[in-house]
Parts: C-alpha cells; sequence; structure tokens
C-alpha cells in the first residue's frame, strides 16, 4: 500500500503535468497570433526610428497595421510593420490628426504673453545694494 507522501508525490506530478500541458497549449495559441508571426518574420528593429529589441525590452515592439485594420493579417505579413511603441502611438495620433484635417504644420494663433515675472527684479536687487 503506497504512502501518504507518495500518494501527494503522484498529485503533485499530475498537476504539474496539467500546468506544463496547457502553457504548451497557450504558447501554441499565441505562436497563431500575428504579433508572434511577425516577430518571427521580421527582425527586431522599429520600423522607425531603428531602436533595436532583445528579449529583456521585446515586449516594447508592437505590430503596426499599415493599412490600419486590425482584421486584415495576410500570412506573409505585408499588411504589418515592427514599430515601439513610442513610434506606433506616435503614428496613430498621426492617423487621428489627418482623420481630423490637422497637419503639422497647423498652428494655434496664441496671443503674446504680456506678464514679465522679473518687472520689479531690477527696483528689488537695487534696494539690498
Amino acid at each position: 500500500m503506497p504512502t501518504p507522501a507518495a500518494v501527494d508525490m503522484k498529485s503533485t506530478d499530475n498537476k504539474l503535468d496539467k500546468i506544463v500541458e496547457q502553457a504548451r497549449r497557450d504558447r501554441e495559441k499565441r505562436e497563431q497570433g500575428y504579433r508572434e508571426q511577425a516577430l518571427k518574420m521580421f527582425p527586431h528593429i522599429c520600423g522607425r526610428c531603428t531602436r533595436e529589441f532583445h528579449r529583456a525590452n521585446l515586449h516594447e515592439l508592437t505590430v503596426h497595421h499599415r493599412d490600419h485594420n486590425h482584421d486584415n493579417n495576410p500570412p506573409d505579413g505585408s499588411n504589418w510593420e515592427l514599430l515601439c511603441v513610442y513610434c506606433h502611438d506616435n503614428e496613430h495620433q498621426r492617423q487621428l490628426e489627418a482623420q481630423n484635417g490637422a497637419t503639422a504644420t497647423t498652428k494655434k494663433s496664441t496671443s503674446a504673453a504680456t506678464h514679465n515675472p522679473f518687472d520689479k527684479l531690477k527696483d528689488m536687487l537695487k534696494g539690498k545694494e
């Protein structure tokens, strides 16, 4: 008859096997996603700023859909480009501005500042001499 410790070890081994099997299934499912496919296809470099990414900072590298359609994921990756999070945000901001009719050269009209914080500084310094 097995000891209680042996029964616990078999139970623990069975749980571990299930955890490992689930992790493998999750990895296979992730690899079917477009981000994993793009990371396998393209070098880990931002397409705009050419920053290089390694294992430690790979989470900062994103997949940008060139036509902005996240459902358009051709297997050859022709609609994808890898961008760092900063360039990716900038790209989407540019798209929003283009949709709203704004351009990078559009300037807001601002009035000149009328307050001078150093206006009485000279008088204050004269008093200390």
